[in-house]
Order: C-alpha cells, then structure tokens, then sequence
C-alpha cells in the first residue's frame, strides 16, 4: 500500500479542486502534485539509497507535505524533527536516525549529518520520534502500509470526503498533527488550510473567514482559544466537530466549546499507534464528554490491569535501533496510559502508569484529581505528582496556575475533594505556580514538576 497512491487517486479524481491553502496561496490537487514530483527529482539527483533517511526541521509547510510525498515515492524514511528542541536535542536525534541529508528552514542550524541509517524494511516510511517524556526519545517506524491503515481509521472516525475543510494548525513534526486529519483530508479528496503554527486570533478569524468544517486542537491551544477576547463572539457556524488529543482534556474545556454549538470530539493514541487508536465520533461527542470513544477501524484494545494496550494495522512496526523493545512484545503495545471503560464500551483515559501515586498501599490516579481541580473557576492549569512521604510511601500534591485575575481560594478546593475523593486522595499540598514545566511537546513534565514539589 502506497501512502503517495492514496494522493495520486484524488489527484486524477479532481485534478481542478482545492488540495491545500497556505499563507494566502492555494494549491490544486494538480499542482500539489507538481511540486512532490519537483522534490522528487531534487532527491533522485542526490542518489540516495532505499531506505535512506531525510530529516526535514521547520515549521509547517506545503514544502514539508511534498517532501513526505516525495520520500513515499522514492522509498526513501522520512523523518521530521521538533522544531521546539534544544540544538543538542536535535542533534541527538540525527545521529540516531542517521541522516543523508536534512533540510532546515531559515533560522534553524542543520544537525551534523552521518548517513549510517540502518538498512530498513523495503516499506518504511515516517521515522516518528516520541516526545520523551519519560526518560529519551524513541523513534517509532511507521510503514506506508500502516500509514495507508490509519488513514483509513481517521477517514472513517471522521466522516471525511471530499466536502471535508480541515483548518490545521498543529505540527507536522508530531503523528498528531500529521495523521489525525491532514493527510486523511488530502485522501479523502478534501481540502487543507495549513497554518504554520498556531495563534488564537488567526485560527477565530478563518474559521469565520474560509468556514472550515473541522480543525484539530490539543487542550493547550482550547484553552488559548476560550480566553481569547474574540471567543464568545466568533462566528463558529461552519464547524460540525473540532477533534482533540495528546492528553486528558479537562472537562471545563469541553463545555466551553459545547456551548458555543461545536461538538468535542476525542482521539487517543500515541506516536507507536499511528496515532488513531480510540475515537469519539462526531455523532457521539455531545452524550459522551470526556471519553475517548471507542476503538477506531481495524484496531484491538484491550486492558491490563487498566493500562492500554492496542494491536493494530496502524501500528509501528518497532522501535528504531531497538528491535527487542518489550513495549511491542506479542504484537501488542503497551502505551503506559491507564483507562476505564463502561458498559457501552466507551473508555476514559485516567492517567499514566509510569504517573501513578501508591499510597498506604492504595492506588491513586492523578487525573482524578486534577479533573476535580480544574472544575473551580479560578483554576487554569492543574497537575498532580507523587511526593515522597515517611508514613505513606508516597502522598499526592496538587500544583495549579490560576486564571488571570483570579485568587486562590484554597479553602474552597479542599472542600471540593472532600466531598468529591476518597480521603486518601485529597492533596497533601496545594501550590501555586505562575507556570508549569512543560516538555517540548508542550506536556506537562512531571517529573521536573516532582523534583520541584519535593
């Protein structure tokens, strides 16, 4: 299955129609595909061998797009790296990699370049290094089969064809940003609005303006939108569903864009995953807040002892250089990520395992907390680590940031958890921060947070 076969079938089925819309500029399905077979040639004329890797370091572009065209066509590993890093980081992951050749935009620095990529499968594609939240970063290998299966389960969790506008402003050096509606859209025969990164007013002003039926955000960018001074008057009519994911949305989050008529919908997955995994559609998003759905087309999931684990066409075939991982072990991934399910069958992600507070022998889930935390209207942004403790092993604190303007009644938090938690998992402490520490994915690092509180 060919990633670039998916795009040829819409360039042939309508050659004329809208394919991508960037910095004021639009491509055709025609022309789109001109500029894949331009970088194709710029790549032919470098000999590559099968298999070699191109890193691409920048942010979103068309440019970008055509390239991992462009690598399918050539069986060349594509592997675009986070913008956000330090120089070091980066570098760390070119020698990892073993990059031929990279890309840089201006004002970025072009890592050392080694070439030594190790001899891959004939069908590899996208080289998707993880955020490396806890502990360093891994590179997950995605075939173009696996790529062809996930979008397949995005086409089918989104209702996607060719009517689809899909206002995209997430990354394309993560698998979210990527492969959660971008590529699914160009299959579908849709249309692309790329922005380059993202800021809350341009996002409001096209959705008014170019009317998008649909855009991907992560509670991050959510919450930027609802505290935009433009967020209670934008006109929102045009969208039928935004999506969300990377981590746990906080329920205050979901409400505000229900109120505003804009159904929330969830996937969650992971960069090992494709990442389509779990997926609340749209229909169902209204009657399930919070949920992450149920599992996408073509995937398994399954718990144990509450963590995720998924068997999956769109699944990455292994690790990079770490072929034994026993994150894969058995043909199932082991996510890490904790989950409820109810009696539907829809499944609630509750945190992380690695995050995972024992105290006094009993098991507490951080995101319970938080979830109660995040509920009080002064409260922004909330996160819960384990802190060591001489009488039960380890005890919850709570840090949040407040929302502008607002003071902290502790007195009132502390009351929500007694009637909302058990006892034993009420914060010992609650602190309040200006900021959290946050990864280069813009997660909330935990263990930086742990450090701190202890």
């Amino acid at each position: 299955m060919s990633l670039y076969a998916r795009l040829a079938a819409q360039v042939a089925a309508r050659p004329d129609a809208p394919a991508l819309v960037f910095e004021g500029r639009t491509w055709t399905y025609t022309q789109f595909d001109a500029e894949i077979e331009s970088v194709r040639d710029r790549l032919a004329a470098l000999r590559l061998g099968r298999g070699q890797a191109v890193g691409w370091l920048g942010w979103n572009s068309v440019a970008l797009l055509a390239m991992l065209f462009a690598c399918a066509r050539s069986r060349l590993c594509f592997v675009p790296l986070n913008a956000r890093l330090a120089v070091r980081e980066r570098a760390a992951i070119a020698r990892h990699a073993g990059l031929a050749v990279c890309h840089a935009d201006a004002g970025f620095e072009v890592p050392t370049l080694d070439g030594t990529t190790d001899p891959g499968e004939p069908d590899d594609l996208l080289l998707a290094y993880t955020s490396g939240t806890t502990g360093r970063a891994r590179c997950a290998v995605h075939t173009q089969a696996a790529m062809c299966a996930n979008l397949d389960a995005a086409i089918d969790a989104q209702h996607f064809d060719g009517s689809t506008r899909s206002l995209a402003v997430l990354p394309l050096f993560h698998v979210g940003g990527l492969c959660i509606q971008v590529l699914p859209t160009l299959a579908a025969g849709g249309v692309v609005n790329l922005h380059s990164r993202f800021d809350a007013g341009t996002w409001l002003a096209d959705v008014q303006a170019w009317r998008p039926t649909t855009s991907l955000l992560v509670p991050a960018t959510m919450q930027a939108l609802t505290l935009h001074p433009h967020w209670g008057t934008a006109d929102l009519s045009s969208l039928a569903f935004v999506n969300a994911g990377s981590s746990i949305i906080a329920r205050p989050l979901i409400d505000a864009f229900h109120a505003r008529g804009v159904p929330v919908c969830q996937v969650y997955g992971a960069t090992e995953t494709g990442p389509v995994t779990l997926v609340l559609k749209p229909e169902e998003a209204l009657a399930h807040p919070g949920s992450v759905g149920r599992p996408a087309l073509g995937v398994e999931v399954r718990l144990v002892e509450g963590e995720v684990q998924v068997r999956a066409p769109n699944l990455a075939r292994g690790y990079l250089r770490d072929p034994d991982s026993p994150a894969f072990a058995g043909g199932w991934f082991r996510s890490g990520d904790l989950a409820r399910i109810d009696a539907a069958g829809y499944y609630r992600i509750v945190g992380r395992l690695s995050e995972r507070i024992i105290s006094g022998g009993e098991n507490i889930d951080p995101a319970e907390i938080e979830q109660v935390a995040l509920a009080d209207p002064a409260v922004a942004e909330a996160a819960v680590v384990g802190v060591a403790d001489a009488r039960w092993g380890e005890v919850p604190v709570l840090a949040v940031v407040l929302r502008a303007g607002a003071t902290a009644d502790l007195n009132r938090l502390r009351l929500s958890f007694a009637t909302q938690l058990a006892r034993f998992k009420s914060p010992r402490r609650i602190v309040v921060l200006d900021a959290l520490p946050r990864t280069a994915l813009g997660k909330v690092s935990k263990g930086e947070l742990a450090q701190s509180l202890a």
